[in-house]
Formats: C-alpha cells, structure tokens, sequence
C-alpha cells in the first residue's frame, strides 16, 4: 500500500492544456485560485467538527506544449490518494479528473461539464464526471453546480485576514448498477472559501456537521514523513 501512495506521489501526470501564459488566466477568479508553482505545496486541511479526520491537498503545476495546468491531488487522513483534478490555468476549466477506484487503480473519469470555477458573481458553473463506484461495481455520476456568493470578504488564514469569495455548492450523486439498472440519487450543498493566492481555503455543509479548514502547508517531504507513520 505504502509503495502504491508513494509511487501516485512522485508521479506527475502529463495532460493537455488549452495554453495561456505563465501566471496569466482569462478567467477573473484566478487571484482567488492556487498560485502557479511546479514545486509541490500539500495542504493540510481539519474537519474541525471532528477533530481527528484529516484531508489532505498536493497542488502543483505543470508546463507542456500547450500550457499551463495546475494539478490538485486528494489525499484521506490514512495517505490514500482519492483523486486527482487538472486544471487549465488559461480558463480554470476542468481539463482531466482522476479517481482511484475499489481496487486501487487510478481510473480516467468521463467529464461531461467542465466547469468548476465562475468566471464572475452572476455565473453559475457546472461539473459532471462519471466514474467507477468505490466499494462495488456501481457507476457514479457527480455533478456540482457552482456560484460566488456575495462580493469579497476578509476571512481568517493560517491567523491572517485574507481578501476570500465564498462560493455555494449544489451537489448531486447519482449511483447506477449497470447489472440491477437500479439507482439512487443523494443532494446535498457546500460553502467554499478561495482566499487571493491561497485557493480554496475552507469548506463546510449548511449544518457544518462537515466542516474543513486549513491548518497548514506542508513541504513534499513533511507530507512523506507524516503519511509514512
């Protein structure tokens, strides 16, 4: 197990990016997302409604012949890598999701909406990918329709006020058995924090019974030291 996170660490996956220019992006919100940086930075975020769950975000960014693109890998409190989104840094378009599936392969979802990131305060984004179940051999459908709500805000930072736009989640799953033909469908919402040159930054559900914020930012090497206990 440990070699298998150890390997999707230093991987780095080349993808295909629609261009744009270092450090440069069409898309307004960019002050708000990760900065460009080919040096890893993990960050470590709390569901500070249960103390002990942990999550964890590599970000990174990769140049080819076509661009631009920054890389976020999903990580469980455990060293577990979930998944992985590739950003196009010209419009902060989706470009590839990745999930690890029930037996520990990483897997190329199928994206249908490629929208994660409003461009302004009116937008309503959309994102829908498909991928393989994680305990049985369901598909899932996840689709999130995304909106900034309300102008920019000063919130708490690793200790610090930070110029942040809060963005509303509508989340639906849809799990479909191919073999039974039967499905269920579970909703929910979320609210996002993106802080100017950090991104997202905290997370929670309406009742805040989920409730993620960042606790700090980890080196590669801090990262290995602590999934490696």
């Amino acid at each position: 197990m440990m070699k298998y996170i150890l390997s999707c660490i230093v991987l780095i996956t080349l993808l295909a990016s629609c261009g744009g220019d270092k450090h440069e992006s069409k898309n307004p919100m960019f002050a708000y997302f990760y900065e460009v940086d080919s040096v890893p930075r993990i960050y470590l975020y709390r569901d500070i409604a249960h103390g002990l769950d942990e999550q964890f975000h590599r970000i990174y960014s990769v140049t080819d012949a076509k661009g631009d693109h920054i890389v976020v890998e999903v990580y469980a409190t455990d060293g577990r890598i979930l998944e992985a989104i590739n950003y196009n840094v010209d419009s902060l378009d989706v470009m590839d999701h990745m999930v690890v599936n029930r037996n520990l392969e990483k897997a190329k979802a199928e994206v249908f909406k490629d929208k994660l990131i409003p461009m302004n305060d009116q937008e309503e984004v959309w994102f829908a990918t498909r991928f393989q179940g994680f305990l049985d051999s369901t598909l899932i459908l996840k689709e999130i329709k995304r909106k900034v709500s309300g102008k920019e805000i000063q919130h708490e930072v690793l200790g610090e006020q930070v110029p942040t736009i809060v963005m509303k989640d509508r989340v639906r799953m849809t799990n479909f058995n191919p073999f039974t033909k039967k499905e269920s469908v579970l909703e929910g919402k979320s609210t996002n924090y993106f802080a100017k040159g950090y991104g997202l930054v905290e997370w929670h559900t309406p009742d805040k019974k989920v409730h993620y914020k960042l606790e700090k930012i980890l080196t590669q090497e801090e990262f290995l030291q602590i999934i490696a206990h």
